[in-house]
């Protein structure tokens, strides 16, 4: 499991993050964090597993999705390929709610 990070935590430290949304296009129209990074989690596992996002590394990367499942599939998958990863505890929902 990887790490989590709350929504309040994340607002005062965005400007340390690389965020990626790893929600699927369609779920793009309910909003999303402003500059955030769309890259759907299949994308984002064979991006890193590929070594296509080197850029990221050594940088802080947060993870979300709908629901925090799916964000925290993707967090976990990086940090098992070396990057820095968290994902936001409760996914984009918790957002709108800090």
């Amino acid at each position: 499991m990887a790490e989590k990070i709350t929504a309040d935590s994340l607002k005062q430290n965005k400007n340390s993050y690389v965020i990626i949304d790893v929600r699927e296009a369609d779920e793009l129209a309910g909003g999303k964090v402003y500059g955030s990074i769309h890259m759907p989690l299949g994308l984002a596992i064979r991006n890193a597993k590929k070594k296509q996002i080197e850029d990221m590394r050594g940088k802080k990367i947060c993870t979300y999705c709908g629901t925090g499942y799916r964000g925290n599939i993707g967090a976990d998958e990086l940090v098992k390929e070396g990057f820095d990863a968290v994902t936001l505890e409760g996914g984009y929902p918790s957002w709108g709610q800090s």
